[in-house]
């Protein structure tokens, strides 16, 4: 990456996916700012070549591109909005531009999106992602973008660093909205692969040679090659939180409620996501989705 290529960025939220969105802008030769809550995320990238800020206004003052990967609508609004938010360091601003990379509902992503135009000039791109930190690390994410023809185009000179399939979906919360259309086939998946996993278990076949064996056909899919062998292992290592999944389906089942869609397929996964978080399971790893037929209780 040239001098001229290499852009400010903020990285606001440094978590699994956070981190990992930090880490590939590093590797591609961005000057990247991170904060977080958490002190120890942000010295762990410090560590790596970003500068530490002390407030999501410090890391937005010294920085063009603007990504907030965070837990909630309401945890994105006090980052903008609140003490010390993004919108301190922008006042009447239109050069800078918030990517927000979170995953919350599109009703939110408008209405903020809305707000922080008309209080600073910024415009806002909604850019979930699929494909979690390992594709993160590796510049491969999906993104579907939500906004301004214009802005999507302008967030291009960093999400061509993280990406390998970007695409405007249409105005802002046209992203969110095909976000939750991507979770929705991720959970049914998710689901479907681990009820496969131990049925051949059951069978005597040795579960972690299904992906080869269904390559190619009708059954193949990219969650049975990433997630089989993880669950046919009991592998548990962080990629993607049950609860985050369980929130997004909560604002499928929402959005889905409010226009008298049936949805069956999505009615049961929330439900044994909601069984997976009552059972303490919430922080896991999607593959700890196996413990509905180990037992909850084990390692």
């Amino acid at each position: 990456m040239t001098a001229a290529s290499s852009q400010r960025v903020a990285v606001i939220g440094v978590g699994i996916m956070g981190s990992a969105i930090a880490r590939r802008l590093l590797e591609c030769g961005h000057r990247v700012n991170v904060f977080d809550l958490d002190a120890a995320k942000v010295a762990a990238l410090a560590a790596q070549g970003a500068q530490a800020a002390d407030t999501a206004q410090a890391a937005a003052a010294a920085s063009d591109f603007v990504i907030t990967s965070l837990n909630s609508a309401a945890v994105v609004e006090r980052a903008i909005f609140g003490e010390a938010g993004i919108v301190a360091a922008a006042p009447a601003d239109a050069k800078r531009l918030l990517i927000d990379m979170s995953s919350i509902d599109p009703p939110s992503t408008r209405r903020l999106a809305q707000s922080l135009r008309e209080r600073t000039g910024m415009g806002f791109v909604d850019a979930p992602l699929s494909g979690g930190a390992p594709k993160a690390l590796l510049g491969q994410l999906t993104v579907m973008a939500g906004g301004s023809a214009d802005d999507v185009q302008r967030a291009r000179a960093v999400m061509d660093s993280l990406c390998a399939n970007y695409t405007h979906m249409g105005d802002s919360g046209a992203g969110q909205t095909t976000k939750l259309v991507n979770q929705l086939l991720c959970a049914i998946g998710f689901q479907a692969v681990a009820e496969a996993v131990r049925l051949a278990e059951a069978g005597g076949v040795d579960a972690s040679k299904l992906p080869a064996a269904l390559a190619g056909g009708r059954a193949d899919s990219q969650i049975l090659r990433e997630f089989g062998p993880k669950m046919a292992a009991r592998d548990y290592t962080p990629t993607g939180r049950i609860d985050n999944m369980l929130k997004d389906l909560e604002a499928v089942q929402a959005f889905s409620q409010g226009q008298r869609l049936p949805m069956p397929l999505a009615g049961a996964v929330s439900e044994l996501h909601r069984a997976f978080v009552a059972a303490g399971l919430g922080a896991e790893d999607t593959a700890a989705m196996m413990r509905q037929f180990d037992g909850y209780g084990r390692g």
